[in-house]
């Protein structure tokens, strides 16, 4: 998988995501919606359907339910990488779309971190997550 499509579908899935719980909802909703009509338009209800459920899941969490909103990026996340990879021509669109709900990326970098010790450590790189055996 080209590594700029996998990074644009992680920006994506982030974004809106975020977006689900803002002000700006509406205008990524639409934006999404009408990527989807124009590339795959057999999708886009479907896409526009999944997009408001998602936003009733962001809107029910609690704020400190990071697992909900974790399966929701990953979910877009997918979604989105799989349309890039049906429709490469869609990157540029995806692209131009996320500097409009995003313009200074602040938004797809609200990635938050929690640790815990257990006497067992753990790596975490780019999404994956790896058991290290304590020696």
């Amino acid at each position: 998988m080209d590594a700029e499509v996998a990074l644009l579908a992680q920006s994506a899935g982030t974004t809106l995501v975020a977006l689900m719980a803002t002000d700006a909802w509406h205008r990524a909703r639409d934006g999404i919606t009408q990527l989807w009509r124009r590339t795959q338009p057999e999708r886009a209800e479907t896409v526009a359907a999944e997009l408001e459920a998602g936003r009733e899941d962001v809107l029910a969490a609690a704020a400190d339910d990071q697992q909900t909103l974790e399966e929701l990026r990953l979910q877009w996340q997918g979604a989105v990488r799989r349309l890039l990879v049906a429709r490469p021509a869609a990157v540029a669109e995806l692209r131009a779309l996320l500097d409009q709900l995003d313009p200074d990326g602040s938004v797809a970098r609200q990635i938050t971190q929690h640790a815990t010790a257990s006497g067992q450590a753990r790596v975490y790189q780019a999404g994956r997550d790896q058991h290290i055996a304590e020696r």
